[in-house]
């Protein structure tokens, strides 16, 4: 079994910044890519970034690029997505997933372990 926390949610403006955390305990390993994603009111969760388990790949939803960046710390078994720039439509609570694969990976189905989530609202 794997768990995953995140932290770091929280309340800011249009145009702040956040960073959230996710830790992972019990049968972690470092080979494994992570991702983040994020369900707003009713929508879908959708991918916003995942990262290789080395870390040395990574990719991003279109409506994040630029402004968010994942990056880990196996030492840690901690995966992070720094957001900068924030708009009100980032407004979600974020996931972070645990893939089965190596590889970076979009689709919700290659992520087999997932957190409760972290609360993110943007306020206009």
């Amino acid at each position: 079994q794997v768990q995953l926390v995140e932290s770091g949610g929280g309340l800011v403006q249009a145009g702040g910044s956040l960073k959230l955390s996710c830790a992972a305990s019990g049968r972690t390993s470092s080979s494994n890519a992570m991702g983040w994603f994020r369900q707003a009111p009713g929508k879908d969760r959708e991918f916003v970034a995942s990262i290789s388990g080395r870390g040395s790949s990574t990719a991003y939803a279109d409506s994040v690029k630029g402004r968010f960046t994942i990056f880990r710390d196996n030492s840690k078994n901690t995966v992070y997505l720094q957001m900068n720039n924030l708009k009100p439509e980032d407004t979600a609570i974020y996931c972070c997933g645990r893939s089965r694969t190596i590889g970076v990976v979009t689709g919700r189905n290659h992520y087999d372990y997932w957190g409760q989530g972290a609360q993110v609202t943007v306020s206009s």
